[in-house]
Formats: C-alpha cells, structure tokens, sequence
C-alpha cells in the first residue's frame, strides 16, 4: 500500500489486499535495485540494509549477482514501516511487529494490541499537540492585537 492508500485506508486494511490501488511505480516492472528504491522513499541505501539486518525488511530477493531486488510489496511495506516511524513507535516494537507479519494470521490478536497501543500514543500525542496549538494561536492573537492597542493610545 502506498503512503497515500494507508493514510486514505479503512481502519482494519491491511497493507497487500487485493482492494488496493495498483502501485504508482512503472507498469510491468517489479524489481528494483536499492538506489531505486533510496530515491523513491528517501531512505539511505544504509537505512534500508539495516532495516534488512535487523529484521524490519521481510526478505529481500537478489538477482544472481547477489543484488538486492525489491518488489512492489517491499515498497508497500516501507510506506508502511514510514508510518509506524511518524507514530513514534520504537524500532523495537516495530520489529516486533514484522516478526508477528512473518509467523501468519494467528498473530493478529498479538499485532492489534500492538497497534492499538501505538495508537492511544498517537493520541495522546495528538492531544498535548492540539494544547500547545491553543497557546500559540492565543498568543498570536494577543501579538495581533497589540499594535491596534498602542494606534488607540
């Protein structure tokens, strides 16, 4: 799913559903190298051999020169680790999470807490950002305000 899809998605999708838009990347191509996949995400080609090593990246294939060759579904899956990154979770939780993706469908209970977890977090977040907010406008209303105040003096 790309990053638009999941942040357009229902609650509950789950990223490689056969409802999803095609990926915008060329038609008829599914392999791509690291430098390709570096420039169209952003991320290093380090950032993502890490993300390989540690087990955040499902296996990736190789071409028969040993080259790393990434799929339409491993981009899915980078959208999708790049959202969990902006909610704050830890790396640590996040491997976690592909590691419950790759033991199957009988850890959907498992990777819900997780999710909801991360989500009362996100909200939490939310809410102190929406306070802060509330300060700054009240304090841009009273900068507003001032040079009126003094023109009236």
């Amino acid at each position: 799913m790309t990053v638009t899809q999941v942040a357009k998605s229902k609650p509950g999708s789950v990223p490689g559903s056969a409802d999803e838009a095609p990926h915008p990347l060329p038609a008829g191509r599914d392999r791509y190298t690291i430098s390709e996949v570096a420039a169209f995400t952003g991320l290093s080609a380090h950032t993502l051999r890490w993300y390989e090593r540690i087990g955040l990246m499902p296996h990736v294939d190789r071409s028969h020169t040993g080259q790393r060759r990434f799929t339409h579904r491993d981009l899915d899956w980078l959208a999708f680790v790049g959202k969990l990154r902006l909610t704050g979770m830890p790396v640590a939780d996040m491997v976690r999470y592909a590691e419950l993706v790759r033991l199957g469908d009988h850890t959907f209970p498992d990777r819900r807490d997780l999710l909801e977890s991360t989500r009362r977090d996100v909200l939490q977040r939310i809410a102190e950002l929406q306070d802060t907010l509330a300060v700054l406008d009240h304090k841009i209303d009273v900068y507003a305000d001032a040079p009126r105040a003094s023109e009236r003096a």
